[in-house]
């Protein structure tokens, strides 16, 4: 005997529902935006602090780098990731640092891609394009829009 045609139904969520979907998205962006800050404060600051032997030793761009511009991408990283951050203190005046923020290491994440890949380091450009992804759901789930 042949069984039945599945029945298809649409299913309107309650308003208890909603909220508690939004609460886990809401928390999973938190998560990545803590995950990005700390995986970019520990590169920064590893750029700021490490001698330059050690930073060409893990990666071979730096080679090619003045040590200024080393020092100063670690800044960046730094303040980038902290600014991540800011709605903990203002979601009003914090939400537009945080896409700024989130837009310039996806940008930074890019560049950092095709430098890995270029340098033979596929390991490094698998890690970017990871970080790329968090980043871009961030800037995904933080939009204006949402």
């Amino acid at each position: 005997m042949p069984s039945p045609a599945p029945i298809m139904t649409t299913q309107t969520l309650t308003p208890a529902q909603l909220k508690l979907c939004a609460t886990y998205r809401n928390l999973g962006l938190w998560t990545l935006q803590g995950w990005l800050a700390m995986f970019f404060v520990a590169a920064g600051y590893a750029k700021l602090t490490e001698p330059m032997d050690n930073l060409i030793a893990l990666m071979s761009w730096p080679a090619m780098a003045s040590d200024g511009f080393v020092r100063g991408l670690g800044a960046l990283e730094v303040g980038l990731a902290l600014a991540l951050l800011t709605p903990l203190i203002s979601w009003r005046i914090g939400r537009p640092v945080l896409l700024a923020a989130a837009a310039g290491l996806a940008m930074l994440e890019v560049v950092m891609t095709g430098v890995h890949a270029i340098g033979g380091e596929w390991d490094l450009a698998a890690v970017n394009l990871v970080l790329l992804a968090m980043t871009g759901a961030v800037l995904w789930g933080r939009r204006p829009s949402a």
